[in-house]
């Protein structure tokens, strides 16, 4: 398998596991067809190359296959599915898969993670409700006090099922990925609600998909269906609208420790970068806006993250105490009572030009 193939499987795989698409990751974007299948077993390769949730820009995993069309993604007049055989497993924790010798992946439930050596690239999964418990006390803790477990944050570290875990439904769905069980049972992942067979054509996958989602209060109610009763999940999401709000700051402090930089604080989690906002409690955007930016700062340096756009800028300590009484207030106007008005609103015009709003809406605007 060349380069560019071998990255943009890898990036595809990323995608299944987390249920998350990224920058590149166009297949549901530009049709309706699944972006990325994973088969447990080769006997069903020739029904899924057939069907019609598989098209030019699927790429179908499968345990020692021949591979099928061998395409460029970069390609403007690529033609046929990417078709990557691999060894191994990706069902059950403690599973390694491999793709041939440049690549592998290991499968981890969440409960033993803390008790687990990284060393390579892993995806941690809720496979049964302990799991989903040591998710939900990492995430109540992180909130609280401002401990974000290691496991979590290391760079090698992907979290599985991420719309059923409070990130919410986008990127998620048929047309992001699916799984072929032995069977010919198809469905998201290894621990998701059936949704049909590979002969049911993706049309009807996606009608039950859309059917399950709907009798649920919160997104995703297929991808942990077989893992964790759905009203104790919706339970919990419900009581914490701020978890996709935290599933980003793992992301951003994932992505700064891959830079060398840690030991970092996340503003609105165990504490402010100002000490006297702290007294204010949390904003609007702590709450639940999950594509509001996240300061994070060490005792040498502070950083804005923009989850929505990925983008991350460095601060000296007055731009990151001003930006941050801005997000914590919501406007330059209620920020001037406790900040300079002309350096907030430098600070705010910044951001605006580069894309990234720190304050909110004013029917949202103050701390509550």
């Amino acid at each position: 398998m060349e380069h560019s193939q071998l990255k943009w499987a890898k990036r595809q795989l990323a995608s299944w596991g987390t249920g998350r698409t990224g920058p590149g990751n166009n297949g549901p974007a530009q049709d309706t067809r699944t972006a990325t299948v994973v088969l447990e077993s080769a006997a069903h390769l020739a029904s899924v190359l057939a069907s019609d949730f598989v098209g030019d820009r699927t790429v179908v995993f499968v345990p020692d296959g021949r591979p099928g069309s061998q395409v460029d993604p970069q390609a403007p007049d690529a033609v046929g599915p990417l078709v990557v055989p691999y060894e191994g497993s990706l069902a059950e924790p403690g599973d390694e898969m491999s793709v041939g010798d440049s690549f592998f992946l290991q499968t981890q439930d969440y409960a033993t993670s803390e008790y687990m050596s990284v060393i390579g690239p892993t995806l941690i999964r809720v496979t049964e409700e302990a799991d989903f418990d040591g998710y939900l006390a990492d995430a109540d803790r992180a909130r609280n006090q401002g401990a974000f477990v290691a496991f979590a944050t290391d760079p090698a570290v992907r979290i599985g099922d991420l719309s059923a875990l409070g990130a919410g439904p986008v990127g998620d769905g048929p047309f992001t990925r699916l799984y072929v069980r032995s069977t010919g049972e198809v469905s998201l992942s290894p621990v998701a609600l059936p949704l049909g067979t590979v002969a049911d054509g993706g049309a009807a996958l996606a009608a039950e998909w859309t059917r399950l989602n709907s009798g649920s209060a919160q997104p995703c109610a297929v991808s942990l269906g077989l893992a964790v009763p759905d009203r104790s999940r919706t339970d919990a999401l419900t009581a914490r609208p701020w978890l996709g709000r935290y599933l980003a700051a793992l992301d951003a402090v994932r992505e700064l420790r891959s830079r060398g930089i840690t030991g970092l604080k996340v503003s609105g989690f165990g504490g402010r970068l100002v000490p006297g906002l702290a007294e204010l409690g949390e904003s609007a955007a702590d709450r639940d806006d999950v594509d509001a930016p996240l300061l994070l700062w060490t005792e040498e340096k502070a950083v804005m993250h923009s989850a929505g756009t990925g983008r991350f800028f460095a601060l000296d300590r007055a731009a990151a105490e001003l930006a941050e009484t801005l997000m914590v207030h919501g406007s330059v106007e209620a920020a001037a009572a406790h900040a300079d008005r002309a350096a907030l609103t430098q600070v705010e015009t910044f951001f605006s030009s580069a894309g990234v709003r720190l304050s909110v809406p004013a029917p949202m605007a103050g701390v509550r």
